[in-house]
């Protein structure tokens, strides 16, 4: 049995290791042979062809006879619905199972599309996408909240106006971000790999 694994953490602070850790436990304890990884740190509200290790992950399996793409939950697919449900369909179509380790499911039973793990697995992704969705408003409302206690009591917000990174500065922090620059990237693609704003991207080029 050949799989590869697929891991995403939302931000650059979180970290995948666990995921991989786990999965590859159970693929030996299984007796699969992991045939490569795929894991980034983006946001899995991302559209797939946003989204690097998606894309690079699809065009392996093809070419590799891959049995089983792994992930440790169905968010790890992504947070977008229609978005999960589209890789998902092209896994299907290649003869690819999807395995979702912490419910046990398989998208495709003896070849066949498995109907039940594929109405379970739409389910979780609407329950994962309003769960962004919930944390996202949180956040706003949090926010909001924030800047109001700061008005109120006449706090000023954000950086000092004398503010500003050292040149110097600016290249050991965004090094990855500027080396692809250089590579002639495109804004919208570093932002997918790196997570960085667009807008910060742009102040980049005059460090490329």
């Amino acid at each position: 049995m050949k799989v590869v694994l697929l891991c995403r953490v939302s931000t650059s602070t979180q970290d995948y290791d666990r995921q991989v850790k786990e999965l590859s436990a159970y693929c030996r304890q299984r007796g699969w042979s992991i045939e490569k990884i795929f894991a980034n740190k983006v946001s899995g509200a991302k559209k797939l062809e946003e989204r690097p290790e998606i894309v690079e992950m699809i065009d392996y399996v093809q070419t590799h006879e891959i049995d089983r793409v792994c992930v440790l939950e169905i968010s790890r697919l992504g947070r977008n619905t229609l978005e999960a449900l589209k890789v998902i369909h092209l896994l299907n179509e290649k003869g690819i199972c999807l395995f979702v380790k912490n419910y046990n499911l398989e998208t495709l039973s003896n070849g066949k599309i498995n109907p039940v793990a594929s109405l379970i697995c739409t389910i979780l992704l609407e329950v994962a996408q309003m769960e962004r969705l919930t944390i996202a408003e949180r956040m706003a409302s949090g926010r909001e909240q924030y800047i109001a206690k700061c008005r109120a009591e006449g706090i000023k917000m954000g950086r000092p106006a004398s503010y500003r990174k050292s040149n110097e500065a600016m290249k050991t922090q965004y090094a990855k971000e500027i080396s692809l620059l250089r590579k002639g990237l495109s804004l919208r693609q570093i932002n997918a790999i790196t997570g960085t704003a667009i807008m910060t991207i742009r102040k980049l080029y005059k460090y490329r």
